[in-house]
């Protein structure tokens, strides 16, 4: 009789581990523990992110861009800058963010630099871009006739610069020779006229 309480006291000691019927709980370690599936689940996808469309590459000769005609015609003192890199913030972005070509036209009097800087950017970075100069300059009707050309005049610190949106095209000149709309007329005629058809 006393060896048979002894198993039975023992078998209930046992099972006293774990309620009769009832799943042991998982480790906290177990990633179907937490309800999430694991990063490793092939059935897991990252969020898309938004893809940004790149611009297209633009790029032309300076010699092309502005000839030595219309240098010359623009101020005979002026010509090619050795060792160019650019300067201008507005002229750097056109150059880099939007893929385009920046040329440098040196005044070999004054030491002056004309900066001239074209990009083909996506259509919506040209509309930002657009929306950026319309906020921080003045509109100038003679650089061409909106919408087909919309021109921007802005003159900050010693430098004058000038925004022309036409086609695909963003056009981009900087130079302390620009104290006003009218002193980069010419140039802005000349850069406009040699681009390739948008």
């Amino acid at each position: 009789m006393g060896s048979t309480l002894l198993v039975a006291a023992s078998a209930l000691l046992l099972s006293g581990c774990s309620p009769a019927g009832a799943d042991p709980t998982p480790p906290a370690s177990d990633p179907a523990a937490s309800g999430s599936p694991a990063a490793s689940d092939p059935a897991v996808t990252p969020e898309p992110s938004e893809s940004v469309e790149p611009p297209t590459p633009f790029a032309i000769a300076c010699d092309a861009l502005v000839t030595p005609d219309q240098l010359y015609a623009f101020n005979p003192n002026f010509g090619a800058a050795p060792d160019y890199a650019p300067k201008a913030a507005t002229v750097k972005t056109v150059a880099t963010d939007a893929a385009g070509t920046a040329c440098g036209y040196l005044n070999q009097t004054s030491g002056d630099l004309i900066e001239v800087a074209v990009a083909t950017p996506s259509a919506s970075a040209l509309t930002g871009y657009a929306n950026e100069a319309a906020a921080s300059s003045t509109a100038v009707p003679t650089y061409g006739t909106p919408p087909a050309v919309t021109g921007f005049f802005e003159h900050s610190g010693s430098n004058g610069q000038v925004q022309v949106f036409t086609g695909a095209y963003w056009v981009v000149l900087d130079s302390p020779e620009f104290f006003e709309p009218g002193d980069a007329q010419r140039l802005v005629e000349g850069v406009l006229a040699n681009l390739p058809a948008s």
